[in-house]
């Protein structure tokens, strides 16, 4: 009987073995995607009530478990019952990333500057806001999720089942976790280095430290704006270059990276002007009905 236990326990070391060695080349091959997905939520987490600021984040990261728990199951099963699902989806969702990336262009380039009284209606609508940009964060990290999950399955394809199962976990877990955990480090900054500067003597090394993170704080939230737009159109279009036959062969001495960018802020920019079209014909229609 204690020989049987023990041997049980030896196949679940060796299979957890497994499972490390095949997460650690899952992760790697995740990685850039995992990078995308931390600068779009760590700019998706900010701009809130220092008060509301962890709510907030930690309302996104339940989302993002809920994404993982219902993509992971779809995935193996849409994997063996209907694969070519998994690709409409990914470009889809490819769509929707493009649209993210190139709608906040356009705003920064025909942003009006706002009136005193939107601007105080704003803050007092602060929890509309905050609603909003929950969803949309959550809605991002779905697609970004699927990403992660499908790629995560296609490095141990080759594996039994249950490998394949544990390895996908492990990631789509260690991929909230780690970046969120590293979004909640980023918007608690300032807060850490004010802790610094009323703890630490003046001139100090600790109080310099202090004022530094305070200080950086705002440039590394414009910087994260700046690359998670970036990141959702490079995402976008690395989608459709992976998914599209054409595209893949589609100009072939372009720079990836460069042909990523280009396709993703093309399908972007196409969709924003459907959109604002069939926003303009529905106040026009609303206006003459009136």
């Amino acid at each position: 009987m204690a020989s049987g236990f023990f041997a049980i326990l030896d196949d679940i070391a060796a299979l957890m073995d497994d499972v490390a060695v095949t997460a650690k080349i899952a992760t790697k091959k995740t990685a850039g995607i995992l990078g995308d997905d931390l600068a779009v939520n760590a700019e998706k987490a900010t701009g809130f009530l220092q008060s509301r600021e962890l709510p907030v984040l930690w309302a996104i990261t339940k989302g993002s478990f809920i994404n993982k728990i219902i993509i992971v199951p779809v995935v193996f099963l849409l994997q063996v019952f209907l694969p070519v699902a998994i690709t409409v989806i990914l470009i889809l969702g490819g769509f929707y990333l493009a649209y993210e990336g190139a709608e906040k262009i356009v705003e920064f380039i025909f942003h009006r500057k706002k009136k005193g009284v939107e601007v105080i209606q704003e803050i007092t609508d602060d929890r509309e806001l905050e609603k909003t940009k929950v969803k949309s964060a959550i809605t991002t990290d779905f697609i970004l999720s699927v990403e992660i999950v499908i790629i995560a399955l296609g490095s141990v394809l080759d594996k039994e089942l249950t490998l394949q199962i544990l390895t996908v976990s492990v990631v789509a877990l260690l991929a909230t976790v780690g970046v969120y955990g590293i979004v909640a480090l980023i918007v608690r900054m300032d807060d850490a280095g004010l802790g610094l500067m009323k703890r630490a003597p003046e001139k100090s090394f600790l109080h310099t430290m202090g004022n530094i993170l305070v200080k950086s704080l705002p440039i590394v939230i414009k910087f994260l704006a700046f690359v998670g737009t970036i990141a959702l159109l490079l995402v976008a279009g690395g989608i459709f270059i992976h998914n599209i036959d054409f595209l893949h062969h589609f100009m072939p001495t372009l720079p990836d990276i460069l042909k990523e960018f280009l396709l993703g802020l093309i399908a972007g920019v196409l969709i924003v002007l459907v959109v604002m079209g069939g926003k303009a014909l529905f106040k026009r229609k609303s206006q003459q009905d009136s």
